[in-house]
């Protein structure tokens, strides 16, 4: 997949607190280094569930878990056919993880770093020592006569672990031919090894708490700047100021900024009737924690309407947006203030088209809303470290595995994490699947649509709608 810069990558790591650094020196004083993330590199924490899944997923394949306990890991999604998050740990990334829609499972993907953090018990091969220089130094392929055992459940394609007669890992790859089949090949490749550059990585226990302290001072300066920011945009437009508030982490920082900037403001909260049970907990939670009045508007009916006309959203025909979030935002502003000025927790790090975006713009569809974006140079850890700093209560989806709130519905989401809302929230999907049904078959479409997420795209463009009203 092709790589896709929004941005300088900021992510670094300082050895000595163990924690990951957004500035070339910690709070502590000590040098940092870069960590070398996939590009657009928006990282962001792996919270317990985050670990669980992986370690499990490991387990399963290595028979070992990948991620210590006590040590901070974070998860860099990276571009893919459907999902693959890549695994930082110690100030490298150890490993990743690949969701395979067609069985409906993930892949472990570890690195040669991996070894530090976990010793295989399945899915290796050992190799004789004549051939290390040229697998560890070269990138060499295992060959047959290289090969000195292979572990018995190791089948055709998996991914394997490269290891000396010491147990030293000197390689990963991926399995040419199952154990069986080598156990009787004279010549030819047992494992394709897969180049990785060299990286460091040190582990070592630390806390969120810590790295809050690590980055006080970025914090502090981007805090500060985005502040400025609210109240320069606020001083040249004299509206009434909003938030606007989805329930996630970004509309939360946003929120945090501009009550630090301006005091309390109410939030606007576009109810599309399709939305996490989580989701209104959070928004009550958020209004009650800071005094804030909340406007809501919800148009739950239309969008079925809609449904019965169009079908379903979709990536490049997301009409949704338009008809639940921004036409009824527009009514709710015409009725209580006739224009406003909505902050809104859009970052260039989430898609070209926002990193493309102004930070303060006008949506064709809301003409009556001028919107400003204080958030919009931060990276997903800068979104994280200072809601961990003021202790704000975000979302429980997060803890879940979910990495970006919105409808349960939403036709941007990869299969990967369709499949987690399924096995999440099965009354939701059920009803969502059968909606998708009726219309599979009112159309005649194939009897795979639903299955393989077809619903999800019309065609080939990728119209992506402003959706942060």
């Amino acid at each position: 997949m092709a790589r896709l810069y929004l941005g300088k990558i900021l992510l670094r790591w300082c050895d000595s607190c163990h924690v990951p650094v957004l500035g070339k020196v910690c709070a502590c004083g000590a040098q940092t280094r870069p960590v070398a993330v996939t590009p657009p590199g928006d990282a962001r924490p792996a919270f317990p569930d985050d670990a669980e899944r992986i370690n499990r997923i490991y387990s399963e394949h290595f028979g070992a878990p990948l991620i210590p306990e006590g040590h901070l890991a974070l998860l860099n999604k990276v571009p893919a056919k459907d999902r693959m998050d890549e695994i930082v740990l110690g100030g490298a990334v150890v490993g990743a993880v690949r969701y395979i829609p067609e069985e409906q499972r993930w892949e472990p993907l570890p690195r040669p770093n991996a070894a530090l953090l976990m010793r295989p018990m399945r899915r290796y091969v050992i190799v004789d020592d004549g051939a290390v220089p040229f697998i560890r130094d070269e990138g060499a392929s295992v060959l047959a006569p290289g090969l000195t055992s292979i572990d018995p459940s190791v089948a055709e394609d998996d991914p394997v672990v490269i290891l000396t007669r010491t147990g030293e890992c000197i390689g990963v790859g991926r399995a040419k031919v199952d154990a069986v089949t080598a156990g009787t090949m004279e010549r030819g490749v047992i494992v394709r090894t897969r180049r990785n550059a060299p990286s460091v990585c040190i582990p070592g226990k630390a806390t969120w708490e810590d790295a809050v302290a690590a980055n006080e001072p970025i914090l502090a300066e981007y805090e500060s700047t985005s502040i400025q920011f609210v109240r320069d945009v606020a001083a040249k437009n004299p509206l009434p100021p909003t938030v606007s508030y989805s329930g996630g982490k970004d509309s939360l920082a946003t929120l945090l900024v501009v009550k630090k900037a301006l005091g309390p403001v109410p939030l606007l909260f576009a109810d599309t009737g399709l939305e996490f049970p989580e989701t209104y907990e959070n928004v009550d939670t958020v209004a009650a924690r800071y005094g804030l009045d909340v406007f809501r508007v919800s148009d739950e009916e239309t969008f079925w309407e809609e449904f019965e006309e169009r079908g379903p959203p979709a990536v490049d025909n997301r009409w949704c947006c338009r008809v639940c979030k921004l036409h009824p935002l527009g009514r709710l502003i015409d009725e209580h203030w006739g224009e406003c000025l909505s902050f809104i927790g859009q970052r260039k790090y989430e898609s070209v088209r926002r990193m493309r975006s102004r930070r303060v713009w006008r949506n064709g569809h809301v003409p009556q809303q001028l919107s400003a974006a204080p958030i919009q140079q931060w990276t997903a850890m800068h979104v994280w470290l200072y809601i961990f700093r003021e202790k704000a209560p975000y979302n429980r989806l997060y803890e879940q595995g979910l990495d970006r709130i919105g409808c349960f519905i939403c036709p941007s989401s990869d299969l990967a994490t369709l499949d987690m809302i399924n096995n999440a929230c099965p009354d939701l999907w059920s009803t969502w699947r059968e909606r998708l049904a009726g219309w599979q078959e009112k159309q005649g479409l194939p009897p795979d649509w639903v299955e393989r997420g077809l619903w999800r795209k019309r065609g080939d463009a990728d119209e992506e709608e402003d959706s942060y009203n």
